[in-house]
């Protein structure tokens, strides 16, 4: 036991001396996918009272300077800001969606930024709809599931004082039209913004690299953060439904749904993985988590 308690502290201050060590202008986001919390989980052992901690414990090895989640219930956002005070939660205030409320969680998952409040300041926020009225919260179009939106952030850097944009998105996990027309409302969303505010697109984009909602992005401009640290793809799922690794898709070839699009002057991946820890032979969440290291010169 003792040992074991040896053993548990070096391993901690590694984790505190690569933290300490990350250089001037380099930041750490993670994707995270949390999984809503669905009374059938707590059935099946994958319930957020069991994962809460998993999540918790696997985000904070990962030392990010900023978090973007999706599926986030009002429960699970009261848990982030409680597990993680010294960020700022953004995303779950405002005009609530839940207009249909007979209809399982629709309404309540949302995509929060969370980001360190040691490290930025917040010089801007917003929350806007993907559909034909982006301003009217819960608005549906293109026959989406459900409701989707964008959480976004401006942030500066206290130790560079350079400004960027950090924005949370999950879009619709049933029609690829919807995909299709909610990546273009991001799109000129953000093509709004020159190129000397960077931009990071964080989120569950529920479509692989080959899917057109890619191509649009990379047509106008965006980086797989992924692909550009790792000199290509390696055609993994993100996506694993609480399997891990013993995870096959019913159709069609593996491939990441969780992405970091970077777009911007000076802005880079150096290093970018899925987040395949597991502890106790449980995942935190069906998705792998995704980081990557972004240099901003």
């Amino acid at each position: 036991l003792f040992m074991k308690k040896i053993l548990l502290l070096c391993a901690a201050l590694l984790l505190c001396g690569a933290a300490a060590t990350r250089e001037r202008g380099v930041h750490r986001v993670v994707s995270c996918n949390i999984r809503v919390a669905l009374p059938q989980d707590e059935e099946s052992g994958n319930g957020w009272s069991v994962r809460k901690e998993l999540c918790r414990e696997v985000m904070k090895r990962r030392k990010a300077d900023i978090y973007c989640l999706q599926e986030v219930t009002v429960g699970q956002y009261e848990d982030m800001c409680r597990m993680f005070p010294h960020y700022f939660v953004f995303g779950y205030s405002g005009p609530e969606m839940d207009a249909m409320p007979d209809r399982e969680y629709h309404g309540i998952a949302k995509n929060l930024v969370m980001f360190s409040k040691k490290r930025y300041e917040m010089t801007g926020a917003g929350v806007y709809w993907l559909s034909e009225t982006p301003l009217i919260g819960g608005s549906e179009a293109w026959g989406t599931a459900r409701a989707r939106h964008v959480s976004w952030v401006r942030l500066r850097d206290r130790r560079t004082g350079r400004e960027f944009r950090v924005l949370s998105v999950h879009l619709d996990h049933i029609s690829q039209e919807a995909r299709l027309a909610q990546v273009r409302v991001v799109l000129d969303e953000t093509g709004q913004y020159p190129g000397n505010i960077p931009q990071v697109l964080v989120g569950d984009f529920n479509s692989k690299p080959s899917n057109p909602v890619a191509k649009a992005l990379t047509d106008a401009g965006w980086i797989d953060a992924f692909i550009q640290a790792n000199g290509g793809d390696t055609h993994e799922n993100s996506f694993h439904q609480f399997k891990g690794g013993a995870y096959r898709p019913k159709k069609g070839k593996p491939g990441r749904i969780d992405f970091i699009y970077l777009k911007g002057d000076g802005l880079r991946a150096r290093a970018s993985e899925l987040v395949k820890d597991c502890i106790g032979g449980k995942y935190p969440s069906d998705h792998y988590f995704l980081e990557a290291d972004v240099v901003m010169e």
